[in-house]
Formats: C-alpha cells, sequence, structure tokens
C-alpha cells in the first residue's frame, strides 16, 4: 500500500511538471517524465518507510519442558518423544525452561524443580522470533504465553495415564505441646488415571502417632483428609512427616510430605473461648502460625460441657480453669467474667476478646494511634478493610489505645482496641466480624495477621522464641526459596550454620532483613532434612520433594499460541 501511494505521488508530480502547458510535452519527452516519476515516488516511499522487500517471519526456536514432571511415575517413553518431537519442530535451536532458560546439551534430562516458562516468553518477545514449546501440557501459569510472537504454538506430548496418589499439602501447628491431640490436615491428589483406595499414616520422628484411610479418587481429584493423633511426651525441634499409600501406586516420590515443628512440655499460651466462632478460630490460627506460641486451646459449646482444642476431648471446668491460671499467656474470648474478674483468674498478660452484637451500623477500621501497636500497624490499607461490628456497649479503656474505627463516612470515631501496661499487659478487643479482613484474603489478610500478630507478640514480649531466626515456611518443597522470619533478635544479619542429616557438610548462610521486615530469603535446596543452629538455639528445615511431582490436569493443549507480531513480518 505505500508503495502504490508512493507511484501516485510521483506519477502526479510527474503530470504536474511535464503537463502544465499540455499533454505534448510529456508525449514528446516520455522518458524524462518517467525518470521524474520514479524519482519522486522513491522518495515518498523512503519518507514513509516503505519496505524494500515483502516481510519474512524468521525461523522459530524450539524449548522443551525439563522439569520432573516430565518423567512422572517413570515415564521415560514420554519424555524420549517429548525429546524426539521437539527435534523434529523445524527450529534451528534448541532451550530447555524449568528452573531456567539455557540451550540444550547433548542428551538433555528432565530434572528440573519447577516449570517456570516466563524466560522463554521473554526471549522469544526480546528476538522477535516465534517459538515452538513442548511440554506435557501441566504448566503451572499458562497465562504468559498470550504475548508469544505470531506463529509460536504449543505442542503437548501425552504421557501414558498411570494410578497414583500423591500428597499435595501438610498443614499443621508449628509449635505444638507435648501430650495434646494435633490436628494434621492432607490433601491427597490422585494421579491421570486416578487412585485406588488407601490410607495415611503420621509420624513424629519415625514413630507413627496414627493414620487415616480414604477412597478410591477419579483422574487429578484432590481430597482433604484430616488426621487427629496424639504427641508423644517430649521435647525439641522434631520431623512430623505424613505418607500415603494405595495399591497399584506407579510414584514412590510424591507420597511423603514433612514439616519441622518444635514440641514443648508446658503450652506457651493458653486460648479460652466460650462462644466459639470465626474470630475465636482465626485468631488462634493467627497464635499458632505467626508467632510459633505453643497454645493449648479450649471451647465452651454448652452449660458444663468444655472441650480442648485438636480431638475435641472432654475436659472438666476445673482444668481449664487451672490451665487458664498458669498460663504464661491467656486469652479469653466471650464471655470475659466466665471466671470471675478476667484480671483476677490469672495473673499472666491477659488478652480479653469482647465479641459485639454491633448498634446497627458499619464501623470502618480507621487508624492506629500512638501505642506499642503502631510501628506494626502503620501502613496499612484501612480504606480496603470491610467493615467490623462494635457497640452498643462502652469502649474499651486503657492507658493506649492501639485501633479505632470510623462509623461510615461520618467524623466519629470508637476505640476496638485498648490495653494497659502496668502492672502487666493486658489488652481489650472489643469488636466482632474482624474475621472478613482474614476471609477476603489478599491485603486484608494480611492486615489481620499483622492486628492480631502485633497483639499476641506484645503480649508474649517475644517470649515464644529466643532464637534469632526460624524458618517461617510450613512447607518448604525443592525449588522454592526459603524464607525465614527473625526472632528475638533485633538484628538486621544473622548467621545460620546448616548442616544436612546424612552429610558431613556444614553450610553457612548469612541472613539479611530489610529495614521494617521481619522476614529474609534465600536460594532454594535439595530435599532432605536440614539442622539449623542459630544464635539462641537451633531449628528444624524439611525441605520436600518438588511440587513438579504432584499430578496436575493439563493447563494448555497443542495450537498455536501468541500474537504479538513477529519482529521479520514489521517493515
Amino acid at each position: 500500500m505505500l508503495w502504490l501511494i508512493a507511484i501516485a505521488v510521483g506519477a502526479a508530480g510527474a503530470a504536474l511538471q511535464y503537463g502544465w502547458s499540455g499533454p505534448r510535452r510529456i508525449l514528446a519527452a516520455p522518458v524524462p517524465a518517467a525518470l521524474r516519476a520514479a524519482a519522486l515516488a522513491l522518495v515518498v516511499g523512503l519518507l514513509a518507510g516503505a519496505p524494500a522487500r515483502p516481510g519474512r517471519v524468521p525461523a522459530p526456536w524450539v524449548a522443551l519442558d525439563a522439569s520432573q514432571s516430565m518423567t512422572l511415575a517413570g515415564d521415560t517413553a514420554g519424555w524420549r518423544a517429548a525429546l524426539a518431537s521437539a527435534r523434529a519442530a523445524g527450529g534451528d535451536t534448541l532451550f530447555l525452561f524449568g528452573d531456567s532458560l539455557r540451550p540444550a546439551p547433548a542428551a538433555p534430562r528432565a530434572g528440573d524443580t519447577q516449570t517456570d516458562i516466563t524466560p522463554a516468553v521473554e526471549r522469544a518477545a526480546a528476538t522477535g522470533r516465534p517459538v515452538v514449546i513442548v511440554t506435557d501440557g501441566a504448566l503451572p501459569a499458562p497465562g504468559p504465553l498470550r504475548g508469544l510472537p505470531a506463529g509460536s504454538r504449543v505442542v503437548v506430548v501425552p504421557r501414558a495415564p498411570a494410578r497414583d496418589v500423591a500428597l499435595a499439602a501438610l498443614d499443621a501447628p508449628r509449635a505444638l505441646v507435648a501430650g495434646d491431640t494435633v490436628e494434621v490436615r492432607l490433601t491427597i491428589a490422585a494421579g491421570d488415571a486416578g487412585s485406588a483406595a488407601g490410607a495415611a499414616a503420621v509420624f513424629l520422628d519415625g514413630r507413627r502417632l496414627g493414620g487415616a484411610s480414604f477412597d478410591s479418587l477419579a483422574p487429578y481429584v484432590r481430597r482433604d483428609l484430616t488426621v487427629r493423633v496424639p504427641l508423644a511426651a517430649r521435647e525439641g525441634p522434631a520431623a512430623l512427616e505424613a505418607v500415603v499409600s494405595a495399591p497399584g501406586d506407579a510414584e514412590p516420590r510424591n507420597d511423603t510430605l514433612a514439616v519441622g515443628v518444635d514440641v514443648s512440655r508446658q503450652p506457651g499460651a493458653v486460648f479460652v473461648s466460650t462462644s466459639p466462632d470465626y474470630d475465636a478460630r482465626y485468631a488462634l490460627a493467627v497464635l499458632r502460625g505467626a508467632l510459633d506460641l505453643p497454645t493449648r486451646a479450649f471451647y465452651h459449646l454448652s452449660p458444663g460441657n468444655w472441650r480442648q482444642d485438636g480431638g475435641y476431648a472432654r475436659v472438666a471446668e476445673s482444668e481449664v480453669r487451672a490451665a487458664f491460671r498458669d498460663a504464661p499467656v491467656a486469652i479469653l474470648h466471650g464471655d470475659t467474667a466466665a471466671f470471675g474478674p478476667p484480671r483476677q483468674a490469672t495473673r499472666a498478660p491477659l488478652a480479653l476478646i469482647v465479641p459485639s452484637a454491633g448498634d446497627g451500623n458499619e464501623w470502618y477500621a480507621a487508624g492506629a494511634p500512638v501505642s506499642p501497636l503502631a510501628g506494626a500497624l502503620e501502613g496499612l490499607p484501612w480504606d480496603s478493610l470491610p467493615p467490623v461490628l462494635a457497640g452498643p456497649g462502652p469502649e474499651p479503656t486503657g492507658e493506649w489505645r492501639g485501633l479505632v474505627a470510623r462509623r461510615g463516612r461520618e467524623a466519629l470515631t470508637r476505640t476496638l482496641v485498648a490495653g494497659d501496661e502496668s502492672p502487666r499487659r493486658v489488652v481489650i478487643v472489643a469488636a466482632s466480624d474482624l474475621w472478613r479482613w482474614e476471609f477476603r484474603g489478599g491485603a486484608s489478610a494480611d492486615a489481620y495477621t499483622t492486628l492480631w500478630g502485633s497483639i499476641f507478640d506484645y503480649l508474649a514480649a517475644r517470649r515464644a522464641d529466643r532464637r534469632a531466626a526460624v524458618p517461617d515456611a510450613r512447607l518448604v518443597r525443592a525449588g522454592d526459596p526459603v524464607v525465614w522470619r527473625r526472632g528475638a533478635a533485633a538484628d538486621s544479619a544473622v548467621t545460620v550454620r546448616l548442616a544436612r542429616r546424612g552429610s558431613a557438610r556444614v553450610d553457612t548462610l548469612h541472613l539479611h532483613f530489610p529495614e521494617g521486615s521481619a522476614l529474609a530469603r534465600t536460594g532454594p535446596l535439595a530435599a532432605g532434612v536440614y539442622d539449623a543452629a542459630v544464635r539462641g538455639g537451633s531449628a528444624l528445615l524439611v525441605v520436600n520433594a518438588s511440587d513438579e511431582l504432584v499430578p496436575r490436569a493439563p493447563t494448555v493443549r497443542s495450537e498455536a499460541v501468541g500474537g504479538a507480531p513477529a519482529r521479520g513480518a514489521a517493515p
């Protein structure tokens, strides 16, 4: 089109110059007129950027998925087929992607612990060349494929169906109390041919605590399983391990998950709720998760019916009163006068959580005044938090106010959190439906954890953990960065001596905590059990097999992908 416009402009210019006195002049000098038209057309074509020749799409290159999922259930034939398909795709260069993007060696192997397609997409976009992606179809995040240049395509090499059961997740409190019943939540996943009925067992440092059975599973189905097990009377770091088994299981590498836990003979906190609800449930999860406090919890379900969290065993009210009285940190939710005057029921640092029926208005958290909690609560997204219930009773009072709320868009404010510093630390929370923050997720859930974590941390005065740093994530897998949480020490730099069990090698990690953050990250580690020695004590870090070994349904199929113009197709 650009050349057609240029030729038209050139012809018009030559006609104006040679034909102004009549067409006879053009007929008398056709060659100069034609040369003038051609010259003008060339000038206009250059100015318009007309191409010198038709666009040519460059040859594609090939990216082969080298993650461990390519050989799931021992399917080496599928990997050989994928390698042959990649070499026959017609590209001039073969790359491997997974943990990273790199040129394929002469004898490539599938052993990467991740499937990260982003580097391949970025390289294709930078070079403007289409790419052929050869994979098994189980890409965790296929969204970036839409940014590939035109002419790109995905080739999915199916693998042979196999019956398989895997442990996809394990959730348990990190801090446990010896003698209590612990609730361990498991997520099991079936392979592409489903799974037969089987059983799950839970171990603590190799000693079997209990188990549960499960029915057969359809292909790619996931099912949650709860196992309640009693803890042995021991103390210190330990490995809590779960194992699943089923007849005909084709992949043994994904049958086990483990986490490091800290077992204590005495609870670090006692949580009592006379009206169990979502607020009590989520606050207890923060107490056990964010602070790693070994916690014993009791629920009052009906008159004379007290239950202990975990196995929900019936306990006598006298036992609950004694545990609350002797607790290092005491939290009372619901009827704060259940044991008489609450400040006389225990001598420990005390949190009183008073549920509210609301006064018919919506109260929105508006800010954190100057208080011992202000440093942690500063910068929270108050404008994006859901409303809570407050009133109609009196506001909590104390030496300081930790959180205030505003009624709708009015200027009227109300205190939700208040506390006293002496003679002991007491915090009063007079609000309900704070669980909505956690339920919404994202930044709102982070605000919920920050609020309750700062309250419990203030009460515990960091007595829960004297170690300088501990692993933060409950479940760590090979290929994932290791997240560390700063403990009692206020230093921004912490040294960790890491020793893998079964090896004489000791590595030294230097953790650097950015200002205002309690978390630091280090690189991925190979699967295994590691003893981490830090100032103030030791911790146990368990690195599990890669998530690539857990069966996943395909997320892409063989098709053309991408829509961005290839570089050779541009003028």
